[in-house]
């Protein structure tokens, strides 16, 4: 490990360009859609926008809650939610000729259902405009509300992530106090037991101070809910006003957790540097096996 403000050589990435990134940016501004791509300023914006791979964040650009490790805006958007953004949304997708998305969400915690409906109604109106394509949902705690969440797995997505971000003992530090480390893993442990062949996943970031052994812990914590896929990637400060990184941990090391992670008996673990909760998801998932563990009738 590296305990240094400089990024190392294997945490640089190059300026996002291209005829395509550009593309794509133009098509979200004509639908006034936002992407996690850019609200959490994510270091692969330019790779995964130049290879045709967006994440699609729906329900505005204002979150409920302040976590100390995301770029995206707090604050209070008062109940606004725009009627037309399902339909968008899966405009979208079809046009940029998708085979697999991911949508995400700010927290709407000023929603009595968490946003849940919208989410659901997003999922299958892109799978009613585009047949087929694979869609992974990204979604927050939902407030721990069960009935949002059994609302959000109704729709016809293919694989439900959930990150839980840190280690237990971080979590206060590094998550607003709304979140939890317990509430992650009692959504995640649901998900999986109201869709029990849905695939689950999350994520971890390190390089927050976090110990080898608490990432293992947190590991175990993760298979023991039934989460079927984890990604690990470097925490990166997106401002002075955020927390600093404490370490740039080796990309062996991410090897190692790669490694810790099957063993533990997840079906597949992305670990890196730069890698992100869906950080270019499609190639992280053998299509038949999310089609397999997702055949069941929907509840």
């Amino acid at each position: 490990m590296i305990r240094t403000k400089r990024k190392p050589s294997w945490i640089k990435v190059r300026v996002p360009g291209g005829e395509r990134y550009a593309r794509i940016k133009a098509r979200l501004r004509e639908r006034n859609l936002h992407t996690v791509c850019e609200e959490a300023r994510c270091p692969n914006i330019g790779e995964c926008w130049g290879g045709g791979t967006a994440t699609l964040m729906i329900l505005g650009e204002v979150c409920t809650r302040g976590c100390r490790f995301c770029a995206v805006t707090s604050g209070n958007p008062q109940g606004v939610v725009d009627p037309l953004e399902p339909r968008n949304v899966a405009e979208t997708v079809a046009a940029m000729e998708l085979d697999y998305v991911v949508i995400t969400t700010v927290d709407r915690d000023d929603l009595s259902d968490g946003g849940a409906a919208h989410f659901a109604a997003t999922v299958n109106a892109i799978q009613k405009r585009r047949p087929g394509v694979l869609v992974e949902t990204l979604a927050g705690d939902l407030g721990g509300n069960m009935e949002s969440l059994r609302t959000l797995l109704s729709s016809r997505m293919d694989v439900f992530a959930h990150n839980i971000e840190t280690v237990r003992r971080l979590t206060s530090k590094v998550r607003d106090p709304r979140s939890g480390y317990v509430r992650s893993l009692d959504i995640l442990e649901a998900a999986k037991a109201i869709r029990p062949r849905l695939v689950t996943k999350s994520s971890i970031m390190v390089g927050l101070g976090e110990s080898r052994e608490e990432v293992v812990e947190t590991m175990r914590d993760l298979r023991r809910v039934g989460v079927d896929v984890l990604t690990v990637g470097q925490y990166l400060r997106p401002s002075v006003k955020h927390l600093p990184v404490v370490e740039f941990v080796r990309p062996e090391v991410f090897k190692e957790y790669e490694q810790l992670g099957l063993e533990a008996g997840f079906t597949a673990v992305a670990s890196g540097p730069l890698v992100r909760s869906s950080y270019r998801a499609g190639e992280y998932f053998v299509k038949n096996i999310i089609q397999n563990a997702t055949s069941e009738d929907f509840v």
